[in-house]
């Protein structure tokens, strides 16, 4: 009798386990991934920035291609190069809080993410001027408390619902393929602009990859937006 009740644990725990970080798992919480799959719009959106100079080169891109995206951006980042979150929103992009200096908030108390969130809600209003009302936790690694104060401080959290391993792939066409196994429609798209452990990081191959993204899916008929702008218009 003990050992299915052990096992029985233990698949549960495992479960409970990937829910903390699965992009799509909504058992700890409402999060937003997306509209109904088949919708002809997209959004691409960039963690761990503003990197200079890779968020230049990546707004030079979607400044081609006529596309406002979404940047999540780390609040250390944003003290260091406030300028590039100016330019951000001076091109119409949206911004939102990646935390202060990307912790895995599964292992933050409650007060260390309040403060994570608050620094970077600050960070981000003295730098541009918003007040930033989205956020996505790092790693996709949250728990009910996580969303509970982000959404106390006037955040929704999002996440994603296609992966494109930017941060490992060895070539823009290994990213814009990963993409490409994915994308439906309605899709929240997760690449990189930079690295959490430093300004500086090469993102050249994720830079390469959007304009491909961006060239197929255009030429096929999708609309790309930021995330407000998603969220705002569900249909």
């Amino acid at each position: 009798m003990l050992a299915p009740l052990l096992a029985a644990g233990a698949v549960s725990a495992c479960a409970l386990g990937y829910q903390t970080m699965a992009p799509t798992g909504q058992w700890f919480g409402r999060t937003f991934t997306g509209l109904p799959r088949a919708t002809k719009r997209l959004a691409l959106t960039y963690d761990d920035g503003p990197n200079d100079p890779y968020t230049w080169r990546m707004m030079d891109v979607l400044e081609r291609h006529g596309v406002n995206a979404t940047f999540f951006l780390l609040g250390r980042f944003v003290q260091e190069k406030p300028e590039i979150a100016r330019a951000l929103v001076a091109a119409g992009h949206a911004i939102g809080s990646h935390t202060w200096d990307h912790p895995n908030l599964i292992f933050a108390s409650s007060a260390e993410t309040r403060r994570q969130l608050q620094l970077t809600q600050q960070a981000i209003l003295d730098a541009s001027g918003v007040h930033t009302t989205i956020f996505r936790p790092p790693f996709g690694g949250r728990r009910p408390a996580s969303l509970r104060i982000a959404r106390e401080l006037g955040m929704e959290p999002v996440m994603w619902n296609v992966t494109c391993y930017d941060w490992k792939a060895k070539s823009a066409d290994d990213i814009a393929a990963y993409a490409g196994r994915q994308i439906r429609g309605g899709d929240v798209i997760l690449l990189h602009d930079g690295e959490y452990h430093r300004i500086g990081v090469d993102r050249s191959r994720s830079v390469e990859a959007t304009d491909r993204i961006l060239s197929r899916y255009r030429a096929e008929g999708f609309d790309f937006v930021t995330i407000p702008q998603m969220m705002a218009r569900p249909d």
